[in-house]
């Protein structure tokens, strides 16, 4: 089965990817911060039971000491979990869907952390699909609420609906006219958060950018996602414009193609020179001034991060031996 970030997806010129997260607790337990590894583990006995009882979605348990340390981090990558459930296995484990578009991660900085995940514009298929789950999930337990202030989170950044809806960006053009800093400092005042494609603290490498909602005490899960897709079509507008006006310039066309020659013939690839030129050969692809599909541009942008090259290997590769392998994969599929 395909995995989800192989999709196309609506406004994927822009948006790469749509999730929607909830943060969830049962009452009857402390926090995972309060809880040992024998009573995380029994918890996440508990919830599995209960989410398997009815299994729509064919998901299945596991349970992080079972994986690598790179499977783990290319999961991460993969932005099927999140970095740091990734780097501490202990008391963890998630109930994951075939094509990795769902994840229930349990043990986490809450008992339960429910993430759907579509290709391109898609925040009413993803909370869809997350409300029905949490639904059932609901029906089976008591999670922690107040009537004044809503779901209870171990983070209070979360109190409220619990929930974070975020697309991923792709923003070259803006990152290059130095749009993105006044971007961020617009969308904050209006409940929203731009960061790096791996969320708080990350570095937006390739031009990419997860804007997502702060707000979730005092606002309701629709009216969140809806004033996120309002900005998120604002932006798509505004990189669509900066993307036109940068191609009537020579220097940007020299350097789609310049990207395009290097990916396609180089013998060794870094993770930041591969993202650099990748960027620009999905600009490329998207406008059509290169042959690419902008599926197998996807494609590349997930499975070539370094966790995953080695996972793919099966071992730890030395950096030297991922950057050839990178680079020939590159080569085989710009042929």
């Amino acid at each position: 089965m395909s995995k989800w970030y192989i999709g196309a997806g609506e406004q994927n010129d822009v948006v790469i990817s749509t999730r929607i997260r909830f943060a969830r607790n049962i009452a009857e337990y402390p926090f995972p911060c309060k809880l040992n590894t024998k009573s995380r583990t029994e918890l996440n006995g508990i919830i599995k039971d209960a989410a398997l009882s009815d299994n729509k979605y064919g998901l299945r348990f596991v349970e992080m000491k079972t994986l690598a340390g790179f499977e783990a981090a290319s999961m991460a990558e993969r932005h099927i979990i999140s970095p740091e459930f990734a780097s501490d296995a202990d008391g963890r484990a998630m109930l994951i869907s075939p094509d990795e578009d769902i994840c229930i991660m349990l043990c986490e900085e809450d008992h339960i952390r429910l993430q759907v995940m579509r290709p391109g514009f898609a925040l009413d298929e993803a909370y869809s699909v997350a409300n029905e789950i949490d639904d059932s999930l609901n029906s089976k337990f008591n999670f922690a609420f107040d009537s004044r202030i809503g779901y209870l989170t171990q983070c209070p950044t979360n109190l409220g609906t619990g929930m974070r809806a975020s697309v991923m960006l792709h923003l070259p053009a803006l990152s290059m006219n130095g749009g993105i800093s006044r971007l961020i400092n617009t969308v904050s005042k209006l409940g929203l958060t731009i960061r790096g494609a791996f969320g708080e603290g990350s570095e937006a490498v390739g031009d990419m950018y997860q804007l997502s909602n702060q707000i979730t005490l005092g606002i309701s899960e629709k009216a969140a996602i809806e004033n996120l897709k309002s900005i998120t079509l604002q932006l798509c507008a505004q990189e669509r414009a900066a993307r036109a006006e940068m191609l009537k310039s020579i220097d940007t066309e020299d350097a789609v193609f310049r990207a395009y020659g290097l990916l396609k013939w180089a013998k060794l690839l870094s993770t930041e020179e591969f993202m650099q030129n990748l960027s620009l050969v999905r600009l490329g692809s998207v406008s059509g001034k290169l042959p690419v599909p902008l599926k197998t541009v996807t494609e590349l942008m997930i499975s070539l991060q370094p966790a995953t090259i080695n996972a793919k290997a099966g071992r730890k590769l030395p950096p030297r031996e991922r950057d050839f392998e990178r680079a020939k994969t590159v080569r085989e599929s710009l042929e």
